[in-house]
């Protein structure tokens, strides 16, 4: 069984690594799928965006005590009252069903009647609300000014706090890497997209943006120290930040993904679809892409972004060319083993292959005659009765 402290404990002092920076490409392909997948599903899909932002009508029927088959008895009341286009059905907790139609204001007292002899309740327990499309688009105005206005403050504090433009885009990187990939889950699933929903993605990209800081910092840390020292490339040092942030970050995940699994479970089988579940499920899948591009996007895009600078690139040389250094005094203080240009054996022909360097014959070091004749016999003395 892997010790889970104990691995951490390596991946912090340099014992394990897992490459993340050098195998960039890899990750960069994984999340190139993803980013089609889901731009595909938005293409194709559209977005399902909820009653807030496209208008209509919005019955609640409560006391409902038999909600089996609740979309199609939804469906059947909502058409006998005259009211066209879509009807969406959900139950919201244990007894109330609420139903989503096109704006007609004038078949409303129609809907509730329907609505109330279908579900079989009076008919004061159906209520009726009239959701205009101005409402949404004013949030989604403010929204996308929002977004903006984020975007370019976190460039600004990052370029700022990094000193370095580079870490600013990276991380703005990352953002747009986590909200367009949980965008296009929402498309893809045909989740419900609510001003709730909206929040969560602004939430989302303050928790990317958190944990990608986070790791920029021990970048930070560990790549002034290679610069000082000369003892491991900026790469080296980058890999080794991530790695020693890796279990900082998974137990970051975990500890934040529990209460929100807790609230998902309870909203969908208690509460139903509401601010919390919409809320919820926009932070359960935007926190698990985020912690993902802090791990495996963020910090290599980093590295690719400052490999050419003179500074970077003189810190491999160097570090390359004192590692040959150190190979070749490893090399000639191995035991057994020719120092690097010596000659070497090569075939009886002088063009052939080299014979492999074997052990070196040790001159024979004089001893003396006592140690060759083995170790002297003591003298013993005899017992007393054969005295």
């Amino acid at each position: 069984m892997i010790n889970f402290a104990q691995f951490g404990n390596d991946l912090y002092t340099g014992r394990r690594s897992i490459d993340f920076v050098q195998r960039r490409k890899t990750w960069y392909g994984f999340s190139a799928v993803l980013i089609a997948i889901a731009l595909a599903g938005i293409l194709l899909n559209g977005l399902n965006f909820g009653i807030e932002f496209r208008g209509g009508m919005e019955f609640r029927v409560l006391g409902v005590t038999n909600t089996q088959n609740y979309e199609a008895k939804a469906q059947e009341a909502i058409g006998e009252a005259g009211i066209p286009g879509t009807v969406t059905a959900t139950v919201v907790g244990a007894n109330t069903v609420r139903v989503q139609t096109e704006t007609a204001q004038d078949k409303t007292d129609a809907a509730r009647t329907t609505l109330a002899k279908t579900f079989d309740v009076g008919r004061e327990t159906v209520s009726s609300t009239l959701i205009g499309p101005s409402w949404g688009a004013a949030v989604s105005e403010q929204a996308l000014r929002g977004l903006i206005v984020f975007l370019v403050l976190v460039t600004l504090v990052m370029a700022l706090y990094f000193r370095t433009w580079k870490m600013a885009l990276a991380g703005l990187t990352a953002l747009l890497h986590d909200l367009l990939i949980t965008v296009g889950i929402y498309s893809l699933f045909g989740f419900e997209i609510t001003p709730s929903s909206m929040i969560g993605f602004l939430t989302i990209l303050g928790y990317s943006l958190y944990d990608t800081v986070v790791v920029f910092d021990k970048v930070r840390e560990n790549t002034a120290e290679a610069f000082r020292t000369k003892r491991m490339t900026y790469n080296q040092a980058a890999n080794l930040a991530v790695n020693q942030t890796l279990v900082r970050s998974i137990n970051t995940t975990v500890v934040a993904l529990l209460p929100i699994a807790a609230i998902l479970f309870v909203g969908f089988t208690m509460l139903g679809p509401g601010t919390l579940l919409d809320l919820s499920l926009a932070l359960f899948i935007g926190i698990g892409v985020g912690a993902y591009s802090s791990i495996f996007i963020a910090t290599p895009m980093l590295v690719q972004l400052r490999q050419k600078e003179p500074a970077v690139v003189d810190l491999e040389r160097y570090v390359a060319r004192h590692t040959a250094k150190r190979g070749a005094v490893d090399e000639r203080s191995a035991p057994g083993v020719l120092p690097a240009g010596e000659p070497v054996s090569v075939g009886a022909d002088g063009v052939g292959e080299p014979v492999a360097p074997g052990p070196v014959p040790s001159a024979a070091r004089p001893v003396h005659k006592y140690v060759q004749a083995g170790p002297r016999n003591q003298p013993r003395r005899p017992p007393k009765s054969k005295r």
